[in-house]
């Protein structure tokens, strides 16, 4: 089965040269003549915000994004590929846990598999 990303997203395993890398070649894109923009999908482990510092990196990769690299659109899923595991493992114990999909939010224990799996595949940033 292919696995085809949403709007400008890296495909799975990809990008392997961290959230900068992926920022600058979305930068790339000719955004203002994509009618409605581009969809760019990334995900965080929650340490990444367990300390300030992680904090201010992430405000700083954004802030960066937008005003320096003219970026459009940006979401994240800050969860664990742990808790996205044992939530497909165990919906009833994950029943809140809230996923960006593309371009939507959704309760994950209702997703379809495929979908999850996806969700599950993308690669977990670090900064």
């Amino acid at each position: 089965m292919n696995h085809w990303p949403e709007g400008c997203s890296p495909a799975h395993n990809s990008d392997q040269n961290g959230p900068t890398a992926v920022f600058k070649s979305v930068a790339k894109l000719p955004t203002e003549k994509i009618t409605g923009g581009v969809l760019l999908n990334q995900k965080m482990t929650p340490t990444m915000l367990a300390t300030e510092e992680n904090k201010q990196k992430l405000e700083m990769l954004i802030a960066t994004f937008f005003n320096r690299l003219h970026g459009y659109h940006v979401q994240y899923n800050i969860v664990s590929r742990a808790t996205l595991l044992d939530a497909q493992a165990n919906p009833d114990k994950h029943k809140d846990l809230i996923v960006r999909v593309a371009g939507y939010s959704a309760f994950f224990n209702v997703l379809s598999k495929a979908t999850q799996d996806d969700i599950i595949g993308r690669t977990e940033q670090v900064l």
